[in-house]
């Protein structure tokens, strides 16, 4: 019989730190349906980050997932979740470190996925990472604050739309699958939250490539009010705009992930004579 998550929180003095952006999340059968939203887990390595008390963690370790492997950067938190192995130990591995500092493809074999609460202050900088190595994921079902996770699935010429969305499109299928109310964390945050679920496209740009995307969006999102034409100038803009057809008194906002995709193609014909990197 696992002992309520309150009481784990209070023997490890787990009281959350905003330095970390802890929020806990205590409620089991929310926890669950958290874990449905990744899909089937069936044979696949789980990389929970975050896991905070192990509420999360003890919905991944009751699905069909092969082994969990949670990161925590909190000592406490460490500590916490350590609770479960005396239980779980032949499919549970706790990894005490700075997930952004880690290699997470590194860390367990394929066919692996990624399931967890982030943290509010790193959430955005971690999914940016993963998405630029997004191929190595069967999934990433991941909890944001509304206003990220709207981000993330922003369509062009919707306000939400920016840098994220297209690097999101561009590597993924997403959809938010939940919508958590603040009132479901311990403490209650001062927004709402929601669970985003990506899936991987089959074939994924290069790195080269995404970096060219990344700085043509900087530029253009940068100055989101300007005309791609002022927007991208320093890029050379009036010729990369011309030579993809794309009008130069359209804004950033407007254009479609493969505008930007046509955008890098030449860009990179600019700088790099000879051929385009794929």
């Amino acid at each position: 019989m696992r002992p309520p998550l309150r009481e784990v929180i209070a023997r490890h003095g787990l009281a959350t730190r905003k330095s970390l952006g802890q929020h806990f999340l205590l409620d089991g059968h929310l926890l669950e349906r958290i874990v449905r939203c990744a899909g089937d887990l069936d044979g696949v390595n789980v990389l929970e980050i975050g896991p905070g008390p192990g509420g999360l963690t003890r919905a991944l370790l009751d699905s069909a997932a092969a082994s969990v492997t949670a990161i925590e950067i909190d000592p406490r938190a460490v500590a916490a979740t350590s609770e479960l192995l005396a239980d779980h130990g032949d499919r549970l591995r706790i990894v005490a470190a700075d997930a952004l500092e880690l290699a997470l493809e590194t860390i367990v074999p394929p066919p692996r996925a990624i399931v967890a609460n982030l943290p509010y202050n790193a959430g955005t900088a971690m999914l940016v990472r993963w998405l630029h190595q997004a191929g190595d994921f069967r999934s990433l079902t991941l909890m944001f604050q509304q206003e990220v996770a709207e981000r993330i699935i922003a369509r062009p010429d919707t306000p939400h739309y920016g840098r994220l969305a297209v690097l999101a499109a561009l590597t993924t299928t997403g959809a938010i699958a939940l919508n958590v109310p603040a009132a479901a964390f311990s403490p209650p945050p001062k927004v709402e939250s929601a669970v985003v679920r990506l899936i991987p496209h089959a074939s994924q740009p290069s790195p080269a490539r995404l970096a060219t995307i990344g700085r043509i969006t900087a530029a253009a999102f940068g100055q989101r009010r300007k005309m791609l034409r002022g927007a991208l100038k320093s890029l050379g803009g009036a010729a990369l705009l011309e030579q993809t057809g794309i009008d130069p008194q359209r804004r950033a906002e407007t254009l479609t992930p493969a505008d930007y995709v046509a955008l890098a193609e030449a860009l990179e014909r600019r700088e790099t004579p000879g051929g385009v990197r794929e």
